[in-house]
C-alpha cells in the first residue's frame, strides 16, 4: 500500500476493545502486514502525561471544554508524530479510542455542544479522519460489570469514566451509535455481545474489505 490504513476502535467501558485491537493487530501480521497498535488518549509521550489528567481517578475535576481541549492536544501530537508517520510508511495503525470517544464521552455524555467540538477537531486535524472506525457496542449493564471486574483485577486507577452514574453511559451508548448513523461509510457497529472469536473474524473481514479496496 502506497498509504497505511488507520483504523479505530470505539465503544463504552467494557466493549472488549483492547482484546479485539490484540487480536486484529496478530492476525493482520500474520498476513504480512506492518502494524502499529496505540491508543487514546496516548500514543506519545507527551500524550500519555496528559492521559494521566484524564483518565485516572485523581486527575483533576475537568470542565468538558478543558477535557475537550486536553484531549485533542494530545491527539494533535499522536497524529503528527506517531500515526501520519506510520500511514506514510504504508503501515496500518489501530487504535484504541479516538475523536468520536471525544465526540460520544464530552458531547453526548456531558453536553459539550457537538459544534464546539468539531471546530476544535477541524483546528486540531484538518480534515484528518480514520479509514475505518470499529464501534463496540453491548448494554450498559454489561458493560459496566465487564470493566469492574477487568479493573479491580488489574488493581487500576483508570477507573475515572467507570465511576459515572448510568445515565451518563446510556447517553454515551447512544452518542456512538448515533455517530454510527451518520457515517455509515467509516463506521461499522458491532455486536459486542458476541463471543470473542466471531467478532474478531467479523472484523478482519472488513478490515480485508477496505485493504482490497485500496489496492484496486
Amino acid at each position: 500500500m502506497s498509504r497505511g490504513i488507520f483504523i479505530t476502535l470505539e465503544g463504552g467501558e467494557g466493549a472488549g476493545k483492547t482484546t479485539q485491537i490484540r487480536m486484529l493487530a496478530t492476525a493482520l501480521q500474520q498476513q504480512g502486514y506492518q502494524v502499529i497498535v496505540t491508543r487514546e488518549p496516548g500514543g506519545t509521550p507527551e500524550a500519555e502525561k496528559i492521559r494521566d489528567f484524564l483518565v485516572k481517578r485523581d486527575g483533576g475535576n475537568w470542565t468538558p471544554m478543558a477535557e475537550c481541549l486536553l484531549l485533542f492536544a494530545a491527539r494533535q501530537m499522536h497524529v503528527e508524530h506517531l500515526i501520519k508517520p506510520a500511514l506514510a510508511d504504508g503501515k496500518i495503525v489501530i487504535s484504541d479510542r479516538f475523536a468520536d470517544s471525544t465526540r460520544a464521552y464530552q458531547s453526548f455524555g456531558h453536553g459539550l455542544p457537538l459544534d464546539t467540538i468539531e471546530e476544535i477537531n477541524r483546528l486540531a486535524l484538518g480534515d484528518f479522519a480514520p479509514d475505518l472506525t470499529f464501534i463496540l457496542d453491548l448494554p450498559v449493564p454489561e458493560g459496566l460489570a465487564r470493566a469492574g471486574e477487568r479493573l479491580s483485577a488489574a488493581s487500576s486507577q483508570e477507573d475515572r469514566f467507570e465511576r459515572l452514574g448510568r445515565d451518563f453511559h446510556e447517553r454515551l451508548r447512544q452518542g456512538f451509535l448515533t455517530i454510527a448513523r451518520r457515517d455509515a461509510e467509516r463506521c461499522r457497529v458491532i455486536d459486542a455481545t458476541r463471543g470473542i472469536e466471531e467478532i474478531a473474524r467479523d472484523m478482519l473481514s472488513q478490515v480485508q474489505l477496505d485493504a482490497q479496496r485500496k489496492l484496486a
